[in-house]
C-alpha cells in the first residue's frame, strides 16, 4: 500500500465544493453530524431512502418523485426505487438551460478535420424535430432505436429524441464489424437505425456504407435508416439508396418537421432508457437494460458531488459510442455543463490533439483511459509546458487500473493542482462503484473513495468482509441495492442469466468481478479482474501488480499476463506467462528477460515473477481499449475464442497460438 500524498485540496476548494454544501444541507434536514466524507458515505448507505431523495432534490430533477423511495430494500435483485415517480430523461438534459439559450451545449472536434458547435437552442430544436419524426413514423415508448455512429452531435440528438418519446436507445461505434453489430442489434430488433457515411481515423477517411447495407439486410426489424454525411459524401435522395432499405439522409428525415416545444413522455423511474452490451469476448454479448431514473440519479450524483461539475463547466471524456463512458458523458447536460466531443485517434497531431482541444475550449474536466495516460507517459509528452490549462480542475481515468507511475506523470506533466480521479464501475451499472472526491487528498496508486450510496466491500472467498486497512484483498461486492442496477438482461424473462452474472457467488450480494483492497483511508486499489487473477501455487495475484512493474521499463511499451496450466493437461497449478510488446526495433533477449524478472521480483514477490517472458508484436484489446487476458488464455490453452468481433485487433490473437516458448 502506498503512502505518498500527491495532492490535497485547499481549504477554500473544500469549502466551495458541491459535495460540502450537500453534506451541510443533509445535516440541517436530518439532524445528523457529518464531519467528514466517511461519515457522509456511511449515512448514505445506512439511510438509502433519505440519501437518494436528497440526490433527487439537490439535483433539481424535473419530474414527480412520488411518496415512496424504496420497496423491498432487502431484495437484491428485486428492490424497486421510486416506484411512484414519473420523469423523462431527455427533459432533464434539455430543459435546465431552456430552449432559447444560445450558449454552447456541444462542441465537436473530428480529429483535425472537422470542428462544429451546437448551442442549447440548436440542440433543443434538433431534438424536437427528431422526436416528432420518430413519432410520425410510428415509434412509441419501448420501441428500440439504434445508432451505428461516431461521437457526433447528431448521435446525442438521436438519443435525446428517442428518449423524449420513451424509446430505448442503443449504440455502437462504426469501427465494429458487421457481425459485431448483428450480435448486438440483432438481439434487440431496432426499428430505426442512425448511421454515417463513414468516419475519420488517424487522418484517413473510412467509408462504411457497404457495411451498413449488409447490416440492414441482416436486421429485418429496421424500417428506417438515417445517414449523417460525416465524410461529406454525396449521398443523394432516398431513391438513390439501394441497397439501404428505408434509407434517407439526416436532413431528408427531418425536413418535414419544424422545431417546437417537445412533448416529453412522462414515464416510470424504471422505464428502460439504454441497452448496453458486455464485451462479448466469451460469447454473444449480454444485452444489459438500464432504467432512465437510475442512470439519471447516479450520473447527477457522480458529476455534481464526486466530480464537482457545475453549470458552465466544459466536460470532456475521450470515448466512443460503444463504451458506457459515452452515456455517462451525455448526462453532463443535466448538470448544465457544455460537452466537449471528440472522435478519431487521440494520437492525431503527434498525440497533441486532445490538449489542443483542452486549451482552445477551456476544458474543466478531462476524462480518458488509463491506457491513454500511460501512452503519453511513454512518449514523454508534457502538456503543462505547451498548453494553458488554467481552467482544468479535474482529470478522470478509467478502463483499467491507473498505475502509480501514471499518477506521478499527471502531477508532473499535466498539472500540479488538479484532482486526479481514478474511477471504476462498468457497463453493468452504467456508472461507478469507486470514484474521486474534490475534498479528499489523492494518494499515489489509489482511488479516493467508495461512491456515495454504494455499499462497496471486499469479500474473501468465504463470503466475509475483509477489514479495510488490513492489507488483505478480495472481491469487489456491493451489499445493498442502488438505483442504477440493471433492470435485467434483454430476452431473459425469468432473470436467470442476470442472477448468474452477479448474484450466484454470494447470494443477495452484487459480485462485480474486480479484485480489490480497501485501505485504512477508505480508498481503493484495484488489482485487476478477478476472473483473470493468477493463482500460482495457490496464491492469488492481481494482474495489475505485474503490469505496474514491467511497464516501468523503457523497453516495454505494453504487456499482457496470463496463468498457463502447468504441467500441460493437468489442473490445480499454473505458471505465470508474460507477453511483452517492445519499442520498435528491439528484440527480447536473455538479458532483457532477466532484467524484467529481477525488476518484478524486487518490487513485488517471487510469486509474481513470470516463468516465461515472450515477445509479441501487438496486444489484443476490445474496442474500448481493454486488454483481453481471458481470450489470450483460451488461445494458449487451445480453446476457441467465441466472439472475435468484440476485438479491435482480432488478428493479434494469432501470435499467441501454438507458441514453442510455451511448450517447455
Amino acid at each position: 500500500m502506498t503512502t505518498t500524498k500527491l495532492w490535497e485540496p485547499s481549504p477554500a476548494r473544500i469549502a466551495g465544493a458541491q459535495i460540502t454544501a450537500f453534506a451541510r444541507r443533509v445535516e440541517g434536514r436530518h439532524g445528523v453530524h457529518l464531519p467528514d466524507y466517511d461519515a457522509l458515505w456511511r449515512w448514505s448507505i445506512d439511510q438509502p431512502e433519505a440519501f437518494w431523495r436528497a440526490v433527487w432534490e439537490d439535483g433539481g430533477v424535473i419530474g414527480d418523485p412520488g411518496e415512496r423511495v424504496l420497496l423491498d430494500a432487502a431484495r437484491m435483485p428485486g428492490a424497486r426505487w421510486f416506484p411512484d415517480a414519473r420523469l423523462n430523461y431527455a427533459q432533464n438534459l434539455l430543459e435546465r438551460r431552456g430552449a432559447d439559450d444560445e450558449g454552447d451545449a456541444l462542441v465537436f472536434w473530428g480529429e483535425d478535420k472537422v470542428r462544429r458547435r451546437m448551442s442549447h437552442a440548436e440542440l433543443h430544436r434538433s431534438v424536437a424535430r427528431v422526436a416528432t419524426a420518430l413519432s410520425t413514423h410510428g415509434l412509441r415508448a419501448g420501441d428500440r432505436v439504434a445508432a451505428y455512429m461516431p461521437n457526433l452531435p447528431e448521435t446525442i440528438v438521436a438519443l435525446l429524441g428517442a428518449a423524449a418519446r420513451g424509446c430505448i436507445f442503443s449504440s455502437c461505434s462504426p469501427d465494429f464489424g458487421v457481425q459485431g453489430v448483428i450480435d448486438r442489434f440483432g438481439q434487440i430488433a431496432p426499428r430505426v437505425l442512425f448511421t454515417v457515411d463513414g468516419y475519420w481515423y488517424n487522418g484517413r477517411p473510412i467509408a462504411i456504407l457497404d457495411k451498413v447495407a449488409e447490416i440492414v439486410e441482416r436486421l429485418p426489424s429496421v424500417e428506417r435508416v438515417v445517414v449523417v454525411p460525416y465524410l461529406g459524401q454525396e449521398i443523394g435522395s432516398a431513391n438513390e439508396f439501394p441497397p439501404l432499405r428505408g434509407g434517407s439522409t439526416w436532413e431528408a428525415f427531418l425536413a418535414p418537421f419544424v422545431p417546437g416545444p417537445i412533448e416529453y413522455e412522462q414515464l416510470p423511474f424504471d422505464h428502460p432508457l439504454y441497452i448496453l452490451y458486455s464485451s462479448g469476448t466469451t460469447g454473444v454479448p449480454k444485452c444489459i437494460v438500464h432504467a432512465a431514473g437510475g442512470a439519471l440519479l447516479q450520473h447527477l450524483k457522480e458529476h455534481r458531488l464526486h466530480g464537482d461539475v457545475r453549470p458552465g463547466d466544459r466536460l470532456f471524456y475521450f470515448t466512443t459510442c460503444g463504451w458506457m463512458m459515452w452515456n455517462w458523458l451525455v448526462s453532463g447536460l443535466a448538470s448544465q455543463a457544455t460537452l466537449l466531443l471528440f472522435d478519431g485517434s487521440p494520437f492525431t497531431m503527434r498525440g497533441r490533439v486532445l490538449w489542443e482541444l483542452a486549451e482552445t475550449e477551456r476544458m474543466t474536466h478531462f476524462g480518458t483511459s488509463a491506457k491513454y495516460v500511460d501512452s503519453l507517459r511513454k512518449v514523454a509528452l508534457v502538456p503543462v509546458k505547451d498548453y494553458a490549462l488554467e481552467p482544468l480542475r479535474a482529470m478522470f481515468s478509467t478502463g483499467s487500473p491507473l498505475a502509480p507511475e501514471s499518477f506521478d506523470y499527471v502531477y508532473e506533466a499535466v498539472k500540479h493542482d488538479i484532482c486526479l480521479s481514478s474511477i471504476s464501475g462498468g457497463t453493468d451499472i452504467v456508472s461507478c462503484f469507486v470514484l474521486g472526491n474534490p475534498t479528499l487528498p489523492v494518494w499515489r496508486g489509489e482511488i479516493q473513495c467508495r461512491g456515495l450510496g454504494m455499499a462497496v466491500e471486499a469479500y474473501g472467498d468465504d463470503g466475509r468482509p475483509v477489514a479495510p486497512g488490513s492489507g488483505e484483498r478480495g472481491e469487489l461486492v456491493c451489499t445493498r441495492p442502488f438505483p442504477s442496477m440493471p433492470i435485467g438482461f434483454w430476452n431473459d424473462p425469468d432473470g436467470a442469466r442476470y442472477h448468474a452474472a452477479y448474484f450466484e457467488r454470494f447470494p443477495g450480494v452484487w459480485c462485480h468481478g474486480d479484485y480489490i483492497e480497501i485501505t485504512a483511508r477508505g480508498g481503493v486499489i484495484i488489482y485487476g479482474r478477478s476472473d483473470a487473477t493468477l493463482n500460482p501455487g495457490g496464491v492469488r495475484i492481481g494482474t495489475a501488480e505485474i503490469y505496474r512493474q514491467v511497464e516501468q521499463l523503457d523497453e516495454v511499451v505494453e504487456s499482457l499476463v496470463i496463468g498457463q496450466d502447468w504441467p500441460p493437461g493437468e489442473t490445480g497449478d499454473v505458471r505465470v506467462v508474460l507477453f511483452v510488446r517492445l519499442r520498435d526495433g528491439l528484440s527480447l533477449d536473455a538479458a532483457l528477460v532477466e532484467r524484467i524478472q529481477k525488476h518484478i521480483r524486487a518490487n513485488t514477490t517471487p510469486r509474481h515473477v513470470p516463468a516465461k517472458v515472450v515477445q509479441v508484436g501487438d496486444i489484443p484489446r476490445t474496442k474500448s481499449g481493454k486488454i483481453v487476458e481471458l481470450a489470450v488464455r483460451d488461445i494458449v490453452h487451445g480453446r476457441e475464442v467465441k466472439n472475435m468481433e468484440a476485438l479491435a485487433n482480432p488478428e493479434a490473437l494469432e501470435q499467441f497460438r501454438d507458441r514453442d516458448e510455451l511448450k517447455s
